[in-house]
């Protein structure tokens, strides 16, 4: 893979992007046909964080990305400024909210419209574009890997939380693993448990626990040093 996100990866990464969102909301849906936000209070999986709070911080993410990309100048060493507050104790700092008098399928067509965001921006940033993130400072394929897996491991957290099913189409999976975790070994397990694993959402034989700290890597794969 070359060090820069040409056109073409750029449109496939996109795809990718409204794919993921797109797999993630149909898993979610059946919890937010008839329910109000209060049914979203339980925690999401092994987070603090209500179900409500990370559907909302998985909507934040994809803005965040879209918006970290998006300048005709991205910035280098720091974030775009924009307001970033928690509502809670211990909550999450967003800049996206959704309003709960429109309940969860509210919050579901919020994280749709920040999904599509970062697809856009992915779609139409020039190959040479550059941003900050503190994991790495990345292009556009890089931040659509992140995206990816911000609601992979996010839908993952409120699927547990929601009592819902999720098992994430494996390409996708595969992709922002090759992507973002160059470390990370590839033959103890599938995708999908190797990336819990990363994460820090679950244990693989032979591997230390990853659940206090964990990284990826957002540089382009050749400017890694």
């Amino acid at each position: 893979m070359s060090g820069t996100t040409t056109e073409d990866e750029g449109a496939r990464w996109a795809d990718d992007v409204r794919e993921t969102v797109a797999c993630a909301l149909a898993a979610l849906a059946p919890a937010a046909a008839t329910e109000s936000a209060a049914s979203w209070s339980a925690p999401a999986g092994p987070l603090t964080w209500s179900c409500w709070e990370t559907g909302e911080h998985l909507a934040d993410d994809l803005f965040a990305y879209a918006a970290q990309l998006a300048p005709a100048t991205p910035p280098g060493d720091d974030d775009v400024p924009f307001r970033w507050e928690s509502t809670t104790p211990g909550g999450p700092a967003n800049t996206i909210r959704a309003d709960p008098a429109h309940g969860p399928a509210g919050l579901l067509r919020v994280i749709d419209a920040c999904g599509g965001l970062l697809a856009a921006v992915v779609r139409v940033a020039p190959p040479h574009a550059r941003a900050h993130h503190v994991f790495g400072r990345s292009d556009a394929s890089g931040f659509a890997a992140m995206g990816i897996v911000e609601t992979l491991v996010h839908t993952d957290d409120l699927a547990q939380g929601l009592d819902l099913e999720w098992t994430p189409p494996e390409p996708l999976v595969a992709r922002s693993l090759d992507r973002l975790f160059p470390d990370v070994p590839r033959h103890l397990a599938p995708p999908w448990p190797t990336l819990r694993w990363a994460t820090g959402r679950a244990s693989l034989p032979g591997l230390p626990d990853r659940s206090n700290g964990w990284r990826w890597d957002g540089r382009p794969v050749g400017e890694r040093g």
